[in-house]
């Protein structure tokens, strides 16, 4: 498990992000929502201080939907999905762990899903 400061790049890397990671990759996770099916990534979490855009901040495009709550962040070049911050919590951002360099995506085979299209937390009573 990576620890530190690590860089998460899009495909063509027109987009850089900067991760501090200071306890490694938290919170791993799927998701089956409706986005999150769709794109089948396997994220992590940090808090929102912790993730900094370094490059291609004008290339980086924004998507919302149902509640606008969650903001999901994709290169408008590659089309490939960075981040988002999250609707369960607004403080941290979700990253696509695939995009951190050095990260070996097959070792991530076994990460559970979590059930955001039935039972996301904020839809709960």
């Amino acid at each position: 498990m990576m620890m530190g400061a690590a860089i998460s790049k899009c495909h063509c890397g027109s987009v850089e992000l900067e991760l501090t990671l200071p306890n490694g990759l938290e919170n791993l996770r799927r998701c089956n929502c409706s986005i999150c099916s769709r794109r089948n990534a396997v994220v992590a979490s940090v808090t929102i201080d912790n993730l900094k855009v370094v490059k291609g901040s004008a290339e980086l495009k924004q998507y919302t939907f149902n509640t606008h709550t969650a903001k999901h962040y994709f290169c408008s070049i590659c089309g490939i999905y960075t981040h988002h911050q999250r609707r369960s919590v607004p403080s941290e951002y979700g990253f696509n762990i695939a995009c951190v360099e050095g990260i070996k995506i097959e070792d991530y085979l076994n990460i559970e899903y979590l059930d955001g299209r039935d039972a996301h937390p904020k839809d709960i009573q």
